[in-house]
């Protein structure tokens, strides 16, 4: 008996720690804002490690005031402004933010673009294909639209806000107005 405890909690607690970010992602999500960025990404690029920022207290505590100016203060302009000073604008949460921001301001190149980003630094981040999806919404293109939808159900499953909010919007009629 001691060894197989020996073996499974191990193993266990490998799991947990797996799925912590996932979970609080999940909760912390909430409706359509994304949840601040990991307290860790032991991922890396060329060879460089990208932990480096987005570990640091300094990039966290400017990242979660630049997200309050987003969601609290809709004040897209300045969270523009705020995220690109971060000179971290390749990182998935970053790169996301900015182009939810040009998406609010209208400004839809510019969103694509960051989206693009986002997606390049992390082809799985679920928040930038809802994002995205919704986008794509808005530019009348409900077959990307859709297939956005799909990718998140392929990430994060149908009960998942991200999937919950695109597939609200696609069955809204074309043309409706988009409330996220």
């Amino acid at each position: 008996m001691r060894k197989l405890s020996m073996l499974l909690v191990p193993g266990l607690v490998s799991m947990a720690l797996a799925a912590g970010p996932m979970l609080t992602s999940a909760y912390a999500a909430g409706s359509d804002e994304p949840s601040p960025p990991p307290k860790s990404d032991s991922s890396t690029k060329k060879g460089k490690k990208k932990s480096s920022s987005i570990s640091d207290p300094k990039f966290l505590a400017a990242y979660r005031t630049a997200y309050t100016t987003i969601y609290d203060g809709h004040d897209y302009t300045s969270a523009i402004g705020q995220l690109k000073s971060l000179e971290r604008d390749d990182v998935a949460d970053v790169a996301n933010l900015i182009g939810y921001s040009y998406r609010k301001l209208g400004d839809y190149q510019s969103s694509k673009v960051y989206y693009e980003i986002a997606l390049k630094d992390d082809p799985n981040h679920v928040r930038t294909w809802q994002y995205y999806g919704l986008w794509q919404l808005e530019q009348g293109n409900r077959e990307q639209a859709h297939y956005h939808l799909n990718k998140i159900a392929s990430l994060a499953g149908t009960d998942s806000s991200e999937y919950r909010s695109l597939a609200a919007a696609l069955d809204k009629p074309t043309g409706a107005t988009l409330v996220y």
